[in-house]
């Protein structure tokens, strides 16, 4: 036989698609032409296959070779392609039987020793299987625990390209099937109970992890803008199955995935450096888009310490996927798009000079101050739901330790119940917290009466809200109630809704 076909993924963004190879050989002068879109990387393969090939105890076949890529519009990258470009020279020459490849795919990089190498975005693939009835996949040894996360499918781990021919000759199964999985312990992470006083900066933290909101934090430096930011992962749920796959498949795209626990179960918590670049942040790349810390924080928390200090155009360019949900990066092979819902925290010093004992000793100008946090754009600062502004912790509030402090589980498990509520009122609707209802549904559907609204209306009525500011005002009303175990939002409910977006102040 001198054709022969095989089935790979190519992985853009976290959506795959599937790519039939077809390996045609013929007479004339041996050589190698590969077509339909490869990339540097991918045009490699055709020294790593070989090298693969003969180290494996088989023959590279000396004709004429013409490996195709198809559809041959759609760009190919990276190394996944291996071992179905080199099991498809096999087929074509005779040495695998062609039969054995129908309905299945193959995943892996190969090493110049045969060796199948782990590789980026394998679950992200072995899903796009899945969805076209697929049934059989092969992967390296390496992601198997990550490729058996989907339900359903005969996956196969294999170590070398020899065992994976033997497998398809029927000769001997040396592929595994089953992963070891080796539970880690979770440890304990930062803990509420750590924070001494801040009452304020607790609720807002409750509140926030209840419904989904974006924070910001301001205040001088001590007083507990970090401290309260990196607890608020530890009063969230566990994610659920379809939300730990969904993060899961973003962090194998990344390569950060665990080979022996690959399942992200915890919220993530991504806390970058105010240097960061904008690529950096919500994802890019020259030539491949690769997901930011945007993407990496979906189901999560995207942490920015010191916000004024980002770049103006680093901070705005998370406008976007605060409202849709995602990231879309546009490159001239194609449109990668990366799921980004994440709770955005900033938190950020009254002034530049940032003087530990407050305004009595800062030596800012006021119109210093309003420029420094300035630097966050109003458009964004509308769309932080809560704005809390944070005081320094007072003598006796320090001294008096930690015994009265309420612990992270207590928060958690009043989140929980929360959350189920509002899951409980969503349901079918395909919303799952509060932060995710649009505002013409809190308008109409979840309707208030205007004696409960009041207090948002008033300051709506002044210029003091955009009606962006009311809908979120509206939501953060809906995860007070929740917190309450009531059915609606009162009018205590709503006045504290916006006592937590005014707490702040440029002064």
């Amino acid at each position: 036989m001198t054709l022969a076909r095989t089935t790979s993924v190519a992985v853009l963004g976290v959506e795959g698609q599937l790519v039939e190879i077809q390996a045609d050989l013929a007479d004339g002068l041996p050589g190698v032409t590969m077509i339909g879109l490869p990339d540097a990387a991918l045009q490699e393969a055709r020294d790593r296959i070989r090298a693969a090939i003969v180290n494996s105890g088989e023959t590279w076949p000396a004709r004429r070779m013409t490996l195709a890529l198809l559809p041959a519009t759609l760009p190919k990258r990276g190394s996944m392609f291996d071992v179905a470009l080199a099991v498809g020279v096999l087929a074509a020459a005779g040495a695998v039987p062609p039969e054995r490849l129908d309905e299945v795919v193959l995943l892996g990089e190969l090493g110049l020793d045969g060796r199948l190498r782990s590789t980026r975005g394998v679950l992200p693939a072995v899903i796009a299987a899945a969805r076209t009835g697929i049934h059989r996949v092969v992967v390296p040894a390496a992601n198997l625990a990550e490729a058996t996360l989907v339900p359903g499918l005969d996956v196969r781990g294999v170590a070398q390209l020899a065992d994976l021919l033997a497998f398809l000759r029927g000769d001997s199964d040396r592929t595994v099937a089953r992963p070891v999985v080796r539970p880690r312990p979770e440890r304990p992470g930062p803990d509420l109970r750590d924070v001494v006083g801040q009452a304020i900066g607790r609720r807002a933290v409750e509140v926030a992890a209840a419904g989904g909101h974006h924070l910001l934090f301001t205040g001088p430096p001590g007083s507990g803008k970090t401290m309260l930011a990196e607890r608020l992962p530890g009063v969230l749920p566990p994610l659920a199955v379809e939300e730990a796959l969904e993060v899961t498949a973003v962090h194998s795209v990344a390569g950060l995935l665990a080979a022996d626990a690959p399942l992200v179960r915890r919220p993530p918590y991504q806390a970058p450096h105010h240097s960061a670049s904008a690529a950096a942040l919500v994802g890019g790349g020259s030539r491949q888009a690769r997901p930011g810390a945007a993407s990496l924080s979906h189901r999560g928390i995207l942490f920015l310490d010191e916000a004024p200090e980002f770049q103006a155009g680093v901070l705005d360019a998370l406008r976007q996927p605060l409202e849709s949900g995602e990231v879309a990066i546009a490159r001239s092979g194609g449109v990668a798009r990366y799921p980004a819902r994440f709770q955005l925290v900033l938190a950020a010093n009254p002034c530049p000079c940032a003087a530990p004992a407050g305004e009595a000793e800062c030596r800012c100008t006021a119109t210093a101050r309003r420029r420094y946090i300035g630097r966050i754009s109003g458009p964004l600062l509308d769309r932080m739901d809560l704005q809390v502004q944070l005081y320094p912790v007072v003598p006796g509030e320090l001294l008096a330790g930690l015994d009265t402090a309420e612990p992270s589980a207590a928060v958690a498990s009043r989140v929980a119940a929360a959350r189920a509520v509002a899951a409980e009122r969503l349901r079918g609707t395909g919303w799952r917290i509060n932060a995710d209802v649009p505002g013409p549904a809190l308008r109409s559907r979840w309707r208030l009466p205007a004696r409960v609204t009041a207090a948002a209306e008033v300051r709506l009525d002044r210029g003091e809200l955009s009606a962006r500011g009311y809908d979120r005002i509206l939501r953060v009303a809906w995860s007070v109630s929740d917190l309450a175990g009531q059915t609606r939002p009162t009018a205590t409910d709503v006045e504290e809704a916006v006592a937590l977006r005014s707490h702040w102040t440029t002064r």
